[in-house]
């Protein structure tokens, strides 16, 4: 089944809307969810809960591309979650990355007037970088793994990756300022 199937399923409110859903993207979601979580229990009630956020989500909204609609909506539930089970206490092994990027753009949060635009920013900075500055970026700040992991998956070096980071988070500082998000 297509994803235009899957959504007409969600239009017509029939529950195999979510069967289908988890037969064609679950493996995706909890790969998502786990990355973040690091717990497979956390990581399979986050994904419970993100087909039922998509099923209160659609209708009314139809997304264009249903496989990146679920992952947002994943990633989403999964972070909400680790800062739920690491309030007051800083996981680091969950969070840190999390920080990192909040000290880049926190200066100019609120100077953007809707996190949307921080999202449009985000990929207008990221069609700016190299493959692979893009591929360390999106492995680090977006699936959420570690120095680590992003090491074993591109074959870099540690000091590859931990350099590519710090440049990267510095033009993205760059980028923000120029774009007008810094005073």
């Amino acid at each position: 089944m297509d994803d235009e199937e899957i959504i007409e399923l969600f239009f017509s409110r029939s529950e195999t809307a979510i069967a289908e859903t988890r037969r064609r993207y679950g493996g995706l979601i909890r790969h998502i969810c786990k990355n973040i979580l690091h717990n497979t229990q956390d990581a399979e009630e986050c994904e419970n809960d993100t087909y039922l956020g998509a099923w209160r989500s659609i209708p009314p909204n139809r997304p264009r591309n249903l496989k990146a609609y679920l992952a947002k909506i994943a990633r989403n539930t999964a972070c909400r979650r680790a800062e739920y089970l690491c309030a007051g206490k800083r996981d680091p092994g969950t969070l840190v990355s999390l920080d990192e990027l909040a000290d880049t753009i926190a200066d100019g949060r609120a100077d953007l007037r809707a996190s949307s635009e921080l999202g449009e920013l985000l990929n207008a900075f990221l069609a700016t970088l190299r493959t692979d500055q893009r591929q360390i970026f999106l492995l680090r700040y977006w699936m959420m793994l570690s120095v680590r992991e992003i090491m074993h998956r591109t074959g870099y070096s540690k000091s590859k990756v931990e350099s590519t980071l710090f440049r990267t988070r510095n033009k993205l500082r760059d980028y923000l300022k120029k774009e007008g998000c810094y005073q």
